[in-house]
């Protein structure tokens, strides 16, 4: 198997969890943040994984942590991006702050790089507008925990090149994962429509319908799904969750994307989710 040197832009929960699955697959992964502290929490994330992976993982078997986290290395240099085959961009779902990242490494990504965009909602398009080429810039929607979800949603924005397309195919398959691809559009499939459970579920705590316990039960039980709404919610981060519901708002002009009043709350109190201990639960 080839190796790839990869780039992790932003590592935070999904972040981390894609650079680890990418080094516990053997390839070199540099994951990149703001500051130190980022840095620092982004290693804890991993190491963290890697105590719990072999439970649940083939890959991760008869390994350390140690082991496990040997072709990783964090650094808060952007140029890092520069000898990467394959640039995945993680940060906050914040379309200024994508802007000026994307501008920014524009003076250094490689020629032949894939730039993939792992954004909620945002149009991949208008990402792709950011970036000095454009043909580059396609959207891989990894599934968190990524080293558990081996399908991931690929997004096709309309300047996004053929030979973008398939080297990103080709990579995403020596990852282990299986690609569905979609077109342009903001939320994609799965959070077009995933987004709309967590929040009318938000609304039916907060109206007093029921408990958190009894909606994920619901969906669980019933429906068949592994996670419930406001566990999914939880996982991913009421703020990103917010977030994104904002930018499906905002680009579809529709109400039934207003965000759940008691989201927002939740988000102004702290109680983000899995990553600050209180979301819909407590951890």
């Amino acid at each position: 198997m080839s190796k790839l040197k990869i780039a992790v832009v932003g590592g935070g929960n999904i972040g981390s969890s894609l650079a680890f699955d990418c080094a516990l697959r053997g390839h070199d992964v540099v994951v990149i943040e703001k500051d130190v502290l980022a840095c620092e929490q982004s290693r804890e994330r991993v190491t963290e994984t890697a105590g719990y992976a072999p439970l649940f993982s083939p890959l991760a078997k008869g390994k350390t942590p140690e082991e496990m986290l040997l072709n990783i290395v964090w650094s808060q240099d952007l140029q890092a991006v520069s000898d990467c085959g394959f640039v995945v961009e993680n940060i906050t779902e914040n379309i200024e702050l994508k802007q000026a990242l994307y501008a920014r490494m524009s003076e250094f990504i490689a020629p032949h790089a894939v730039l993939a965009a792992n954004t909620s909602c945002i149009p991949i398009t208008k990402l792709g507008s950011f970036h000095k080429t454009p043909s580059q810039v396609i959207g891989v929607h990894f599934m968190n925990p990524v080293y558990l979800k081996h399908t991931v949603e690929v997004i096709v924005g309309l300047n996004t090149s053929e030979q973008t397309k398939a080297r990103c195919l080709e990579i995403l398959g020596m990852l282990g994962k299986n690609a569905v691809v979609v077109k342009d559009s903001p939320g994609f499939v799965s959070n077009r429509i995933s987004h709309l459970f967590m929040n009318e579920a938000a609304f039916t705590i907060q109206d007093g319908v029921a408990q958190p316990a009894d909606v994920d039960a619901i969906f669980k039980q019933c429906f068949g799904h592994k996670m419930g709404p406001l566990e999914t919610a939880d996982l991913i981060g009421i703020d990103t969750v917010v977030n994104s519901l904002d930018v499906l708002y905002q680009m579809f002009q529709d109400s039934k994307y207003r965000v759940c009043p008691l989201m927002r709350t939740m988000v102004d109190a702290g109680r983000l989710g899995r990553k600050s201990g209180r979301g819909f639960y407590t951890y």
